[in-house]
Parts: C-alpha cells; structure tokens; sequence
C-alpha cells in the first residue's frame, strides 16, 4: 500500500512539473536560451517517458512525448526568431542540431525497447523531430534564404 501511494505522489508532480517547466522555458527572453532550454526540457521529457513507460502509465507517456514535441517546435521557432543568419552565426543552430540528432537517437533506442503496439506514439514523436532536425541542418548548411 504504501509503494503505490509513493509511486503515485511521486508521478503525479512530474507531469505537472514539466509542464510548469514548459511555462518557464517560454517565459525566458533570450531566445537562445529559450532554445537551449526547450531542447534540455525535451531531454528530461523523454527520460521521464521511459520511466513512466516501465511504470505502466500509458496516458502519461503520451502527454510526455508530446512535451518532447513541443520542445522540440519551441526551440526551432526561437532560434527562427532570432532571425540570425545559421552560418555566419552558428553556435546556436549547431547546438541544436546536434541535440535533436542524440534526441532522435534517445527515440530509436526507446521504440525498439517498448511493445510493438505502442510505437506509433514514439513513431510521431520521432517523425516531428527529425523534421525540426532536418530543417535546422538545412539551415546550418544553406544559410538563411533571403
């Protein structure tokens, strides 16, 4: 009895937590940051996935996925709104670059360890990030289109 209440009081701050955290994350001005937080938020978002996963919280898995997704969209709008040019300033561009590819690596490992049933969530949720990863290293490649 006890470890179900401690499961429970632990898991339901979590969800409520990260999306404060989402709050947080939009409320910050710098829009790099914004973007280097949001990418760090996706990361925590998806480890906390795998961990309600292996508790068996289906509904929850699925909110943090999407929170992956949000992410993921809020740190590619922010670095849009820079409007900064991705090759001649690409420190940032790069960073999340490279987070999004370990992101989509985290994804694989993570669709090949759950049921076959349940992948089409974290199959969505890859497909969105590898779009934002795609787009991001077509602009580190190409520049900004004039």
């Amino acid at each position: 009895m006890r470890f179900l209440l401690t499961m429970l009081l632990c898991c339901v701050p979590l969800g409520a937590d990260v999306a404060a955290d989402l709050a947080q994350v939009r409320a910050e001005p710098n829009l790099e940051k914004r973007s280097r937080a949001a990418l760090d938020l996706a990361e925590r978002s998806l480890k906390a996935s795998r961990q309600a996963y292996t508790a068996g919280e289906m509904a929850q898995v699925s909110a943090l996925l999407d929170e992956v997704e949000q992410s993921v969209d809020l740190a590619e709008s922010s670095l849009k709104e820079t409007h900064k040019d991705p090759i001649k300033s690409p420190k940032h561009f790069k960073y999340a670059e490279m987070k999004t590819v370990d992101l989509l690596r985290k994804l694989e490992a993570f669709s090949q360890d759950i049921s076959v049933d349940d992948r089409p969530m974290v199959e969505k949720t890859k497909e969105k990030v590898q779009g934002a990863h795609d787009r991001l290293l077509q602009g580190i490649m190409m520049g900004k289109k004039k």
